[in-house]
């Protein structure tokens, strides 16, 4: 039995996903890297065990009543943990994206700006001091009455929803109404409502056609079809909705992200007229700091905010203090581009995190274990510097410092490593090695030990010569100000630069319109699905192929199933306790709900008839739960399915099930499924293909095998763009386009543009010095 100050946390037989009885000492009060290939099981032992373990722990000393519901959900898959302090997670899983969270609210920055604006802001003379909460634009208190504290008012003119005054409405004149039934239905009510169908748009009343674009009326009308051909249509209670009515509700209340984009093209978006944009009421905005109002302050880079704030009086400095001392970690975390009211979903999941790891820093939380998601994720190899002194800083405080991570540099500057291995899914779930980094170079099979210990220059390779150009520009958005890049066509291009440079808005100022393009194909990070029911099956257009051979066999023909029978979205074949979720939702008191695995099917999906049915010996069920791997030798005489599964192996997600919930997948994940979709499509014509750092959540061996993938694309005559921090991609490109010199208001320059080695000399760069090292055989990442 181990005491209770054993400086160790000790996990025995651990066999959480693809583990195998995992045994493992990692000392405590150090900073401890997880690291391993893509899938080798790495998030597993820390965040499915290790900090799964923890909040378990935590939860048995929460209310029966809550205790009893979580008991559902389980408890991870190990022997036993000894020495296990309690632990606070940062993951780079997104909550669901609102526009009201903020840089401010994920960092309580806000909080404190507002309680000085409402402590110790300058009033207009009579004026009573308000209390904090009117500060907040998210608030009733607060809010500008016009625009429900958005700050922008969206408004649609008959120009943008009648684009063609000549056409008639039958002919489609409302071009914003929907199609199909919808369209001919609120056509049909137009009808019966008396007004002219037929006639050209622009020959109607000026007064009858502001009523059937613009009324907030909506009349129920006895619709009289007109009959077709062999069918019989009965008439039928028709209710009429104008076309700004309808675009208003889609925009506003659609969950599909294409009806929404839709509905968008008939808006207009402008700050709204009240408020000017500054999303509060006027007597809010009539106080001022420093002269200026909290909307102009919270619109100001952190680094800039920070150098603004008074220190005049008691209560000011007090207030001003606080403030400064919560920027100060952001800014030190490369974030100091960023405005307390940039909005939580324009910024990557890496500055989320980092953003989250800020706020932790003013906690003072003592002697927990935090368990980090690859805090490196989207930083320039610049700011990783600034990342090891923040987790240093974690360590002094007297916590432990766990974190997955594939970044070289920060598994360089850890006290300890957990290099987990040596492959991915069933060829992984081992630990290689658990010590001091140094000891790690005698681990023979271990794929981390390649990379982190290889000091031979990247290998050296013939830059292509492009073909042609494409020009963008100028640009000028965000903090790009007249911004001209000419991206060479039939070559690979990284563009890169600090965090905030302006690197995303530079490539997604590329679009298919532009000469020379051709087809384009835009891979991101965003996930394939947002609810369990999405998965990599069902989004490779695999699961189709997969329920096909189901319903062929002779099991399924007996019987009458059906291709329907097998999926596990409609009612017939599915489990109707979890509707074919797997998992029900068990809503916690004072707890974030959270999902079981469904009581009747257990997780399956399926109701037990369908699950009778098998194919060479494994039910539907089974062959959801089969990795690709796994899967491209059980359908390997199956061709369209061998195709999708051969793609996805190329880019590196062997170890993947193809059952896995899109919930689960990171955003780098997402990314690869999105490639791999792509690259089984067979592409004729030229294709030119953007990708967002995409070795985000990538290992340096699954960087090759990616980067394999990429130049394959080019030598088959396609043009790849990407944005990336990785030094090892930069270096292995043909043509680099530099961002810079810093982020936000710093940045915003092309500082240096052309092949590797001329971009690794170009003076007043920040990426230079690091390109060159990985040129010459430094640093890889």
């Amino acid at each position: 039995m181990h005491s209770p100050h054993d400086p160790y946390v000790r996990v025995r037989d651990a066999r959480e996903h693809n583990l195998k009885g995992v045994d493992v000492d990692v000392p405590r009060d150090v900073v401890a890297v997880f690291t391993g290939v893509s899938g080798s099981g790495k998030s597993s032992l820390a965040f499915g065990t290790v900090y799964a373990e923890a909040q378990r722990r935590y939860f048995e000393s929460v209310a029966p009543y809550a205790r009893r519901l979580i008991h559902q959900v389980g408890a991870p898959k190990v022997g036993e943990i000894t020495g296990l302090p309690p632990a606070v997670s940062l993951q780079q899983r997104r909550a669901a994206p609102t526009s009201r969270s903020s840089v401010g609210t994920v960092t309580n920055l806000s909080n404190s700006l507002r309680m000085l604006f409402s402590r110790a802001g300058d009033y207009p003379p009579g004026a009573e001091r308000l209390d904090s909460d009117a500060f907040s634009p998210n608030t009733a208190a607060g809010a500008c009455p016009e625009c429900h504290g958005l700050g922008r008012v969206h408004r649609t003119t008959e120009e943008l929803l009648v684009p063609d005054p000549a056409l008639s409405i039958r002919d489609g004149a409302i071009a914003a109404w929907p199609g199909a039934w919808q369209g001919k239905n609120l056509r049909d009510v137009l009808d019966a409502l008396g007004h002219d169908v037929d006639r050209p748009w622009r020959e109607l009343p000026a007064a009858e056609r502001e009523w059937i674009l613009f009324t907030d009326e909506q009349p129920v009308v006895t619709v009289h079809p007109v009959r077709d051909a062999g069918r019989i249509q009965r008439p039928y209670q028709g209710t009429y909705t104008s076309a700004r009515r309808y675009v208003m509700k889609t925009f506003s209340d659609s969950r599909s992200a294409t009806l929404r984009a839709k509905a968008e093209r008939f808006l207009t978006s402008a700050p709204c007229p009240v408020c000017g944009g500054g999303r509060l009421r006027p007597e809010s905005l009539a106080v001022t700091v420093g002269g200026r109002t909290i909307a102009e302050l919270a619109a100001l880079p952190l680094t800039e905010l920070a150098g603004l704030l008074p220190a005049d009086g008691e209560t000011t400095k007090v207030l001003t203090g606080d403030l400064v001392s919560r920027i100060t970690p952001v800014v030190e975390l490369g974030l100091g581009y960023l405005s307390l009211d940039r909005s939580t979903p324009t910024l990557s999941a890496g500055e989320l995190q980092r953003l989250r790891l800020a706020t932790q820093l003013r906690s003072g939380l003592f002697g927990v274990v935090y368990v980090l998601d690859e805090p490196s994720a989207g930083l320039h190899p610049a700011d990783t510097e600034a990342l090891l002194t923040v987790l240093a800083r974690l360590k002094a405080a007297g916590n432990s410092v766990f974190v997955v991570e594939h970044h070289l540099e920060v598994m360089r500057g850890a006290d300890w490593i957990v290099d987990v291995g040596p492959l991915a899914g069933e060829h992984g779930g081992r630990v290689l090695y658990s010590g001091p980094v140094a000891g790690l170079a005698e681990v023979a099979g271990s794929a981390t030990a390649r990379h982190l210990f290889d000091r031979s220059p990247a290998p050296a390779r013939r830059v292509r010569t492009p073909r042609d150009r494409v020009t963008v520009g100028p640009v000028s958005r965000h903090n790009l100000r007249g911004v001209r890049a000419e991206f060479p066509l039939g070559v690979l291009t990284a563009v890169t630069g600090v965090s905030g440079s302006g690197k995303s808005t530079l490539v997604g100022e590329i679009t298919g319109d532009l000469p020379g393009v051709g087809r384009l194909v835009s891979v991101d990070q965003r996930p394939i699905g947002r609810t369990p029911r999405s998965n990599l099956a069902t989004y490779t257009g695999l699961f189709d192929v997969v329920r096909k051979v189901f319903a062929a066999t002779d099991e399924a023909r007996e019987r009458g199933y059906g291709v329907g029978r097998f999926s596990f979205n409609v009612p017939g074949g599915r489990c109707e306790t979890c509707q074919g979720e797997g998992f029900v939702s068990v809503e916690l008191l004072f707890l974030p709900s959270t999902y079981a695995p469904c009581p009747d099917c257990g997780g399956a999906r399926y109701n037990p008839g369908t699950l009778e049915v098998a194919y060479r010996g494994r039910n539907i069920a089974e062959v959801l739960d089969l990795t690709v791997e796994e899967a491209a030798e059980f359908f390997a005489d199956t061709p369209a399915v061998a195709r999708s599964l051969a793609a996805l192996l190329d880019v590196g997600l062997g170890y993947l099930r193809l059952g896995q919930p899109a919930t689960e997948l990171s955003g780098g994940e997402a990314q690869r499924i999105k490639l791999a979709s792509e690259l089984q499509r067979g592409r004729r014509s030229h294709t030119l293909y953007l990708l967002d750092e995409p070795t985000t959540g990538l290992h340096p061996a699954d960087v090759e095998v990616l980067m394999r993938q990429l130049h394959g694309l080019v030598d088959a005559g396609h043009t790849v763009v990407v944005v990336e921090h990785d030094m090892s991609v930069v270096a292995g490109a043909d043509h680099v386009i530099d961002l810079g010199p810093g982020g936000g208001d710093a940045g915003g320059r092309i500082v240096a543009a052309g092949p590797p080695g001329e971009v690794a000399r170009a003076s007043g760069s920040a990426t230079a010095p690091y390109l060159e090292r990985a040129l010459d055989g430094g640093t890889r990442r």
